[in-house]
C-alpha cells in the first residue's frame, strides 16, 4: 500500500483546516470595519482555497482528498471558532441589574478601572439598578465575575457593542 494518497488527503486537510480558520478571522474583521486586513485575509484564504480544491479535483478518485477537505473544512470551522474566542477582538456592553447592591457595583467597577454608567429602573418587584459598561470582550469574564461576587442574584447580560465612540473606557483602551 502506497502512503501517496493518504499524504494528499492529509495535505488538503491542513490547507483547508487553514484556509477556512482564516475564512472565520476575515468574516470577524469585515464585522469591525477593517477593511484592508479583510481583503489581505481573504487573499490568503483563496490562494490557499485554490491549492486545495485543485488537488481534489486532479485527484477527484482519491477517496483520501476528498476526505481530507470535508474533514479540514469540519475541523476548520472549529478552529477558526476557537481562535475567534481567544483572539476575543472588540468590546462588549455588560447590562448588570441588582435590586440591592448595584451602588457597590458601580463603585467597584470604577475602582477596578471600568466605566460604569447607573439607571434606576424599575422591576418585577420595585427599583432596581441598571449598570451599564463597555469592556474590551477579554475583560468580560473578569467584569461577570467581579459582579458575580458583589450580588449573586444580580441579572448579567453581555452583547457585542460593534463600534464604540467616546466615552470612558478606563483599563478597556490601551
Amino acid at each position: 500500500m502506497s502512503w501517496q494518497p493518504i499524504l494528499g488527503g492529509l495535505l488538503i486537510f491542513g490547507l483547508r483546516v487553514i484556509d477556512v480558520s482564516i475564512g472565520t478571522v476575515r468574516m470577524l474583521m469585515i464585522v469591525r470595519g477593517r477593511k484592508l486586513l479583510s481583503a489581505l485575509l481573504g487573499f490568503v484564504e483563496v490562494l490557499i482555497f485554490l491549492l486545495a480544491i485543485s488537488k481534489v479535483i486532479r485527484e477527484v478518485n482519491n477517496v483520501w482528498n476528498v476526505l481530507g477537505y470535508c474533514g479540514g473544512f469540519a475541523a476548520g470551522t472549529l478552529v477558526g471558532m476557537t481562535l475567534e474566542q481567544r483572539l476575543a477582538l472588540g468590546f462588549s456592553l455588560v447590562r448588570i441589574i441588582s435590586r440591592t447592591r448595584w451602588l457597590e457595583i458601580m463603585q467597584r467597577l470604577r475602582q477596578e478601572g471600568f466605566g460604569a454608567t447607573q439607571v434606576i429602573g424599575e422591576g418585577r418587584d420595585g427599583p432596581v439598578g441598571l449598570i451599564y459598561s463597555i469592556v474590551r470582550r477579554r475583560q468580560v469574564p473578569a467584569v461577570v465575575a467581579l459582579c458575580e461576587q458583589l450580588d449573586p442574584q444580580a441579572f448579567i447580560t453581555v452583547e457585542e457593542a460593534g463600534r464604540v465612540y467616546r466615552g470612558y473606557l478606563g483599563r478597556a483602551v490601551k
